[in-house]
């Protein structure tokens, strides 16, 4: 086997000659940041050849609490050094014991959210599934209404409740027993979705049937970061319930903090009857994703939903320990600072370019626009990269600039990013070509 030389970006070596020769085509993220990682402490990512970055990704927010963190990481290194049992499927053990009572008294309860949990492992998809599946069963009905802009997932039923066209073809997934509805709000402005849903649910010539619950990204990230309004979200609430309908709030990317609340849908004061809970939950980066219902719709047979990997006892380890920052009054004055300087650098940046902001905590988007923002976005993307800093594009044509920084990062390297792009967002446009 032949090897690819090694590549040079910016005049920098970097040795990816054994991904491109084996890896597949289908990776992405190596493709936007052509770096070799190494290690990471905090909001700082480290690549073999001795760059650094400022990490706004974060895993697509799988990393609230940033990289590496030493309160989680000890409680790791702890059990690790006492044999701690590594593979459990759903059997009892410590591990599990221990976070399913931290999360219920730090989470559920103060909440008031009578939750049973389901662990569905290992990533978000396999707690849309399992939420899916449980909604058809508990209902006896088939249908679901999704939304516009929506992203829940790769696995097929996922798919099927996901707007992307591009997403959707890769999986030859089909639209049956699915209706899309208008998001509150998109790229092409905002829509009574409620009404329309409520004509759909009380017309029985509609042509839509009663579906057995409606699935819902309280702030879609993917689709170019729209937070739901409170109002909307009630409203939601409200026709569901009025109907019998089933409310799914998918908090996968949202959740575990990044909007400021633990919960997303929190702010609205509503409670779904399923959340599906995964990237963040383990708070470490390890792979956990839970299915929360309420106790009246745990209608499952044992063993009608299983999976190899729901016992990741490692991930439970270092999930009572992010329940635990929580608790910290140090760790919450952080978050507050974070989402602080977020919500200053949005207000600013409208006033400095007159770009557009949408977001909620520690969640932003800046919208460059469905015409060149696109170009424009990639441009800020890589102009972040070559100096010191990891953003992601989202959108339906990635239009979208999405930060992400940990809930956590110090002050001083959230102005630095930011202050990166201030600098992006002011670069001339090209001159066009002739």
């Amino acid at each position: 086997m032949t090897i690819a030389p090694t590549r040079h970006i910016l005049g920098t070596p970097i040795d990816d000659a054994v991904f491109e020769q084996l890896e597949s085509e289908v990776r992405i993220y190596c493709r936007k940041f052509p770096a070799v990682l190494h290690r990471a402490q905090g909001a700082e990512v480290f690549a073999e050849d001795g760059r650094s970055f400022i990490d706004f990704f974060c895993g697509a927010g799988t990393l609230n609490f940033g990289h590496n963190h030493p309160f989680i990481k000890s409680r790791l290194v702890e059990y690790l050094a006492g044999d701690g049992l590594m593979h459990g499927l759903d059997m009892y053990t410590v591990a599990k014991r221990v976070f399913l009572q931290t999360f219920a008294e730090v989470v559920l309860q103060p909440r008031g959210l009578d939750y049973k949990i389901q662990f569905c492992g290992p990533t978000g998809t396999d707690s849309v599934e399992a939420a899916l599946k449980l909604a058809r069963k508990a209902t006896d009905r088939r249908g679901m209404i999704a939304f516009t802009g929506a992203f829940h997932g790769m696995s097929r039923g996922s798919l099927a409740v996901t707007g992307s066209r591009r997403a959707r073809r890769a999986g030859s997934a089909t639209q049956q027993d699915v209706t899309f509805i208008p998001y509150e709000d998109g790229p092409l402005g905002g829509f009574d979705s409620i009404g329309l849903i409520e004509r759909l649910l009380a017309d029985t010539s509609s042509g839509a049937d009663l579906p057995a619950a409606v699935i819902v990204e309280p702030m879609q990230m993917e689709g170019g970061v729209y937070p739901a309004s409170v109002g909307w979200l009630r409203e939601l609430r409200a026709v569901t319930e009025k109907y019998g309908v089933l409310l799914i709030a998918d908090e996968i990317q949202v959740g575990c903090g990044r909007t400021g609340d633990f919960f997303a849908f929190e702010h609205a004061g509503i409670v779904p009857d399923i959340v599906t809970v995964s990237k963040s939950i383990s708070g470490f980066g390890l792979p956990l994703s839970l299915a929360l219902f309420r106790r009246q719709l745990d209608v499952w047979e044992p063993g009608e939903h299983t999976g190899t990997f729901r016992g990741n006892q490692l991930a439970f380890v270092a999930a009572t320990a992010a329940c635990q920052l929580w608790q910290q009054p140090s760790f919450q004055a952080q978050v507050a600072t974070t989402t602080g300087l977020l919500d200053q650098f949005r207000v600013d940046l409208v006033s400095e370019t007159g770009v557009r902001t949408r977001g909620r905590g520690a969640a932003v988007g800046i919208d460059l626009g469905r015409t060149d923002g696109p170009e424009r976005a990639a441009r800020v993307q890589q102009f972040a990269f070559d100096n010191g800093l990891i953003v992601e594009l989202s959108g339906r044509q990635d239009e979208v600039v999405k930060l992400l920084p940990p809930l956590n990062i110090e002050p001083d390297l959230l102005q630095i990013g930011l202050g990166l792009l201030r600098d992006a967002l002011r670069l001339p446009s090209p001159a066009p070509s002739r």
